[in-house]
């Protein structure tokens, strides 16, 4: 996500922020923050809510200490008005939401960011939006290189030929440079794998030669560890020579702090998330409420 956009973003959310007078209580209404996730129906995003109210329970915390039921009056286009269902969240029923929301759409990622920072800074917001997306990255190569490691098995290549064939890949994409020279390079311990500390975009083009590795494979059925190998090693060559004429050289870019590290913290911050949002009160009169828009930086 573009910094440009994490900083709209991040005001869209903040306007929406609402406050009870004379409290440290602040609040989202639903309707509003429906948009900023992405939904474009009601009913679909009550589903969310719902599923957030069960992850609430299922933790052990009152969900009314959360999620508050409110009818409010909204304007018809005759000029009439009519009642609408509505919920009060604090901070950690959004974030609950944007949990049971799809990672891979950039207001969830966001919205999973913005509500576990408890100051809300946006350099904060953009370090967990940049784990997200390196974790994600971290996953799919992973799924790519457990299905490689599967079709050269069914082929006839056992775990030590797989090594050797993910090892004459990496050598290929980091023009020359074995897996070994790069762990040195970056200060990786032998024990741990390099691409816990690779960025996204070298965790990606890894990926993307793996995926196109799986596909010839199976779509030309290679057999035995030399075709593979070789088809492997042209994978990640013609990787490397398209990040290559756009001016990267993968063996240059810096390392990235390990994503285990970076795992922990984050966990760390969600579970302050609960602890630190203010509970609803336990009788709310929602006319008197103050609905004027409140930046929180």
């Amino acid at each position: 996500m573009e910094k440009n956009r994490i900083t709209t973003t991040k005001a869209q959310f903040d306007e929406s922020l609402h406050k009870i007078d004379n409290t440290e209580i602040e609040y989202w209404l639903a309707r509003e923050l429906m948009f900023l996730l992405g939904y474009e129906r009601w009913e679909n995003f009550e589903n969310a809510i719902n599923r957030a109210m069960e992850s609430c329970e299922t933790s052990g915390i009152a969900v009314s200490d959360h999620f508050r039921e409110v009818t409010k009056m909204v304007q018809l286009g005759s000029g009439a008005q009519r009642k609408v269902k509505d919920y009060m969240l604090t901070r950690y029923a959004c974030y609950l939401i944007a949990q049971n929301g799809d990672p891979k759409k950039d207001e969830i990622a966001f919205a999973q960011s913005y509500f576990a920072v408890q100051t809300r800074k946006q350099e904060l917001i953009e370090e967990r939006i940049s784990y997200i997306e390196r974790a994600e990255a971290r996953g799919r190569l992973k799924e790519s290189e457990k299905r490689l490691s599967q079709n050269i098995y069914e082929r006839g290549v056992d775990d030590a030929g797989f090594g050797r064939i993910r090892s004459k890949g990496d050598q290929a994409l980091f023009g020359g440079h074995t897996t070994q020279d790069m762990k040195r390079k970056l200060g990786v311990n032998d024990n741990r794998p390099l691409a816990d500390f690779l960025p996204t975009l070298t965790i990606a083009a890894k990926n993307l030669a793996a995926e196109m590795t799986n596909y010839n494979v199976e779509t030309n059925d290679l057999q035995g560890e030399d075709s593979i190998t070789n088809e492997h090693v042209l994978n990640n060559y013609t990787v490397r020579t398209m990040l290559g004429e756009r001016g990267i050289k993968p063996e240059e870019l810096p390392p990235s702090e390990d994503i285990k590290k970076l795992e922990r913290r984050v966990k760390s911050q969600e579970k302050k998330v609960a602890k630190e949002s203010a509970r609803l009160p336990d009788s709310i009169n929602f006319e008197t409420l103050n609905n004027s828009n409140t930046s929180d930086t």
